[in-house]
């Protein structure tokens, strides 16, 4: 049983963000109900850009009633082309514009409502305007609820993201240049145009591209180069239906550039966690919603505000990419324990069925839910949808993951309790459309899991 409270973080994924330590009408006024055993209408596609997911991560059942090596979990699998987007009623265009107007109110306070932006924000943030990059950043605890200081942090942030950046991923020789230049640029300042002896950069003679020495910064520059190619890989793959994250365009190509530097930075400052895959596919959404920022400053540092709203979502679920913890009360394999109870808290019949009878097990298809939080299973702008109730949640991200996992058993029931291990696997592992904002009610609606636990970000 996990206790409550914040979990503590490796290295220096704590101090990466400041303060991280401190710290209905939709059917005519009638809640939607759900029955036990209720599936959902499977909905047909309607081919939208954002609708499918050509690669996808699926976990390797090599394994028995193990969770494998985290960076060998995963591997590239197909989906077909579906997951589209249904017709838009009236009543939810209403509805949007309610929303709307609600999160710009709120937004334009000066001490803002952080309680009542959730509150909307579980109900899904509507598209455009830069509303969803703002409540992300609110409900991550990356904006303060006053807004007077919020230039102030922002930039303060992008200045500290800035320099990890020249410190951590630079070369040595770049480094060296570019702080020589900043030297040479403060002398000239001082001491006005007046010319003067040129002075020559003090280099360490043991301290080359060839030294092996475990102090030398090329050593540790090198060090890192596989995980560089490893992360390079992944981001090939990343949404590959997606312009913003595919294709040789300069505007592709600097996406991943930016997803590549986030990455590798996170991988360095937390050498007890490194990369592993499909860390790719949890910073995803977060750059481009920050990108699609329609404030245009604030879409020029997607990439450092991506950063710090990354550690910050990681780190309520970083225990789970740390194999040396899977059998701890914090590691993945605790986390699926309580998926399990979480069922049969609310479907018992159901939980006995996978349990014993198919012997389909949650390692074999939640893992990958949870560790990539459910970014893998939708198309995009419902995983975007998802994220929103996610971000949201009161009682923190995993409390509602595993209460959208469970629901997503919930919603199969039919189908799961007539099939066998191979038909349930297959159908789990590529989970059919559905009603997103159904899927969402029927999670709300569970019964609570009495171990979860919530972290204040």
């Amino acid at each position: 049983m996990l206790k409550k409270g914040k979990l503590k973080l490796p290295d220096r994924l704590g101090i990466l963000v400041p303060g991280f330590d401190d710290k209905e009408e939709e059917n005519g006024g009638s809640e939607p109900v759900f029955e036990s055993g209720e599936e959902l209408e499977i909905m047909e596609p309607n081919g939208v850009e954002l609708g499918h997911k050509e690669n996808e991560y699926e976990f390797d059942l090599g394994v028995d009633d193990k969770v494998g090596d985290k960076v060998d979990a995963f591997r590239t699998r197909k989906r077909p082309d579906k997951d589209g987007l249904g017709q838009v009623t009236v009543r939810e265009v209403i509805a949007a514009d309610e929303k709307r107007s609600d999160l710009e109110y709120e937004f334009s306070q000066k001490e803002i409502n952080l309680e009542k932006v959730k509150r909307i924000a579980s109900m899904g943030v509507p598209d455009g305007g830069g509303l969803r990059a703002t409540a992300w950043k609110l409900m991550l605890g990356y904006l303060s609820p006053s807004h007077d200081v919020w230039e102030k942090e922002l930039t303060e942030n992008r200045q500290k993201y800035a320099k990890l950046k020249e410190e951590l991923l630079l070369s040595p020789s770049e480094y060296t240049r570019v702080k020589a230049d900043a030297m040479i640029s403060a002398e000239l300042s001082s001491e006005g145009d007046v010319a003067g002896p040129l002075k020559r950069q003090e280099i360490s003679h043991g301290d080359h591209p060839l030294s092996v020495g475990m102090a030398s910064a090329w050593h540790h520059f090198f060090k890192h180069t596989e995980i560089a190619e490893q992360i390079d890989r992944d981001l090939q793959r990343t949404h590959p239906d997606m312009k913003f994250f595919s294709g040789e365009s300069s505007f592709s190509k600097k996406n991943r550039e930016a997803m590549r530097n986030i990455l590798l930075l996170f991988a360095k400052l937390n050498p007890a966690i490194c990369y592993v895959q499909g860390m790719n596919e949890v910073l995803a959404p977060i750059l481009y919603v920050f990108s699609t920022d329609t404030n245009e400053q604030n879409a020029v540092n997607a990439e450092a505000d991506s950063f710090s709203c990354f550690v910050r979502l990681l780190s309520d679920s970083v225990d789970h990419f740390c194999q040396q913890l899977d059998n701890s009360p914090v590691g993945i394999l605790s986390t699926l324990s309580r998926l399990a109870k979480l069922l049969k808290e609310n479907d018992e019949e159901l939980w006995k069925h996978l349990e014993f009878t198919t012997k389909v097990k949650p390692q074999f298809y939640a893992f990958r839910w949870i560790t990539l939080l459910l970014s893998q299973e939708f198309n995009f702008q419902s995983i975007l949808r998802i994220w929103d109730s996610l971000l949201s949640n009161p009682f923190g991200v995993q409390d509602m993951l595993l209460r959208i996992c469970c629901a997503m058993l919930l919603c199969m029931k039919s189908r799961l309790l007539s099939g066998d291990f191979v038909a349930n696997l297959r159908l789990l592992q590529h989970y059919p459309d559905i009603n997103i904002e159904y899927l969402l009610q029927v999670a709300q609606d569970l019964s609570a899991d009495t171990s979860s636990y919530s972290l204040s970000l």
